[in-house]
């Protein structure tokens, strides 16, 4: 849906220093550009809830950082988004990719989209839900204005057929 630059460009824009992330079929096509381009570096993690406690350290040494996870690893990181943003209250803003979504027909039966948002709204996490290209504005525009107000959010990009 999103080309590596156009993603990388939203990220100079929000002024984010590091991507704390675990590659997925989607937003791994992205990690090029975001290695190369210069402003923002990539931290590849083992596990989705590691990402969440790197991005921690990195927000408390001074950095901007963003977690990129799947919505699989989301399921996986619950207790490191509990301390993150509700116990220490870091407001560490993420892009999560959310499989199978245009294309339910390819893994029939994919508890993703029984589970993904539902799991966000319980973490109580301020996200958008991008199904189209012409979206791409609102990466900058939601997760700029959680920036401003102190407060996480997340971007969740549709995965699968465009």
């Amino acid at each position: 849906m999103f080309s590596g630059d156009q993603i990388t460009t939203a990220l100079d824009q929000l002024g984010i220093t590091h991507v704390a992330t675990v590659p997925d079929s989607t937003i791994g096509q992205w990690h090029d550009a975001i290695e190369h381009s210069g402003h923002t570096q990539l931290v590849r993690v083992c596990r989705e809830g590691e990402a969440w406690e790197v991005a921690a350290g990195l927000h408390l040494g001074g950095a901007r950082p963003l977690v990129m996870i799947q919505c699989t690893g989301l399921f996986e990181s619950g207790d490191a988004i509990r301390n993150v943003l509700h116990d220490w209250k870091l407001p560490i803003p993420s892009i999560i990719g959310y499989r199978s979504y245009l294309n339910q027909d390819t893994i029939p039966g994919d508890t993703c989209l029984v589970f993904t948002e539902p799991v966000l709204d319980t973490w109580r996490i301020d996200y958008r839900l991008l199904t189209s290209s012409d979206q791409l504005p609102t990466i900058a525009e939601h997760l700029g204005a959680c920036r401003d107000a102190g407060r996480s959010g997340a971007i969740v990009v549709a995965e699968g057929k465009a």
